[in-house]
């Protein structure tokens, strides 16, 4: 199985975001955008891991303290490593430090399952599209100019959410394994 750990996005914000991409799909078709229900923000990709582990995962990931919730504002899109040569196009996710925390309590604690530790910080974000041709047509790069501080929505989480990644050729499909309800501790706002 191919697992991670995400925060799942409000109806109302992905709706936003599906207007937009619905946008940059009638500026450049060629490009292959997210379907906007795969959208979520990735605290912890696993990778591939023996379906016989899927419950010690769960086990520890039942342990990870939470905050009561978190504040998430949705706003703006941009590109990994850089505008240059882009390789993601994204939208940008405001969060309070909880979130980072969180992320990091997450990696730590799968790390005793075996899982491989981050190496880069924390950066949240929403995956619009992953380019395998790195240069945007004048139309695309103006477009998403346009949306460069657009305003998505806000929402609150409460839990977050052991995912499958099944891999296909119509792109990727997502399934909740199991949901986490935050705990009752705060963590650094």
């Amino acid at each position: 199985m191919r697992l991670f750990v995400a925060l799942s996005i409000s109806a109302d914000v992905c709706e936003n975001l599906a207007s937009l991409l619905d946008e940059l799909r009638r500026v450049d078709s060629r490009r292959r955008w997210i379907n906007p229900t795969n959208l979520h923000v990735t605290l912890k990709f696993i990778g591939h891991v023996p379906n016989e582990n899927l419950s010690y995962i769960n086990e520890t990931l039942s342990k990870v303290v939470a905050p009561a919730e978190l504040t998430l504002r949705f706003r703006g899109v941009g590109f990994f490593p850089n505008e240059r040569r882009p390789a993601v196009v994204w939208a940008g996710v405001q969060a309070p430090p909880g979130l980072a925390a969180l992320a990091a309590r997450i990696d730590e604690a799968l790390a005793k399952c075996g899982v491989p530790q981050e190496t880069r910080p924390f950066a949240p974000h929403l995956t619009l599209a992953r380019l395998k041709e790195t240069r945007l047509t004048e139309a695309l790069r103006a477009q998403l100019q346009r949306s460069k501080d657009r305003f998505f929505g806000e929402q609150v989480s409460v839990e977050f959410h052991l995912m499958e990644s099944k891999l296909k050729a119509t792109g990727a499909e997502y399934t909740t394994l199991r949901s986490f309800p935050f705990a009752l501790e705060e963590l650094n706002r």
